[in-house]
């Protein structure tokens, strides 16, 4: 049986928004809300990813695929002014590594990080987000991703374009959305 993946209201995923203080991870979450990302994929963001205007370049997505996905300008100018907080010459969310609490200069680490932030430090500040923002228990970083497409959907984007942005290789992945939507929902309750 395959279970309906946890979809977040816009209401929600703002409440979650402002629950993470830390200004990388919120920024982060923005991000794979804004362009439906995998989390994977979001952490190893390179700068030379957002040369391509409003867009963000995905390489060695899942199935070693690419695709390019809008990005909203807020989004871009949001990017733009974490990066200069650390000024990685590779990665938009560097690793600060283990022990960086007790490092004083953590910007200082940032810049000189050897590898992405890492997925574990993602996850575990989700789980703390999602219990103060009193989020449902199925929520998780990839909820994210279900909530962007899903509201995409409930905004009249094409299932085919959608498909695209997230990098389906087969239409039938993205067509789970369509059981999500509330707007679909209370449409049939009405043409009944």
């Amino acid at each position: 049986a395959q279970k309906l993946p946890t979809v977040l209201t816009r209401a929600e995923v703002a409440r979650l928004f402002a629950t993470v203080r830390e200004p990388r991870f919120r920024t982060l979450f923005r991000l794979i809300y804004a362009c439906g990302l995998r989390i994977g994929e979001a952490v190893t963001l390179e700068v030379q990813d957002l040369r391509v205007p409003e867009r963000v370049h995905i390489r060695e997505a899942k199935g070693n695929k690419e695709r390019y996905v809008p990005l909203p300008r807020v989004m871009l100018e949001e990017l733009r002014s974490f990066w200069k907080t650390h000024r990685h010459p590779r990665w938009l969310f560097p690793g600060v590594g283990r022990g960086w609490r007790e490092q004083p200069a953590q910007v200082e680490r940032l810049g000189r990080a050897v590898e992405p932030l890492g997925v574990g430090s993602v996850q575990h500040c989700l789980r703390l987000a999602r219990v103060e923002a009193g989020l449902p228990a199925g929520t998780v970083v990839h909820t994210l991703r279900h909530s962007y497409a899903t509201h995409l959907l409930e905004e009249g984007v094409s299932i085919r374009l959608i498909s695209a942005y997230l990098g389906h290789a087969s239409l039938e992945t993205t067509l789970i959305y369509t059981h999500l939507t509330a707007v679909n929902e209370a449409s049939a309750r009405e043409a009944v």
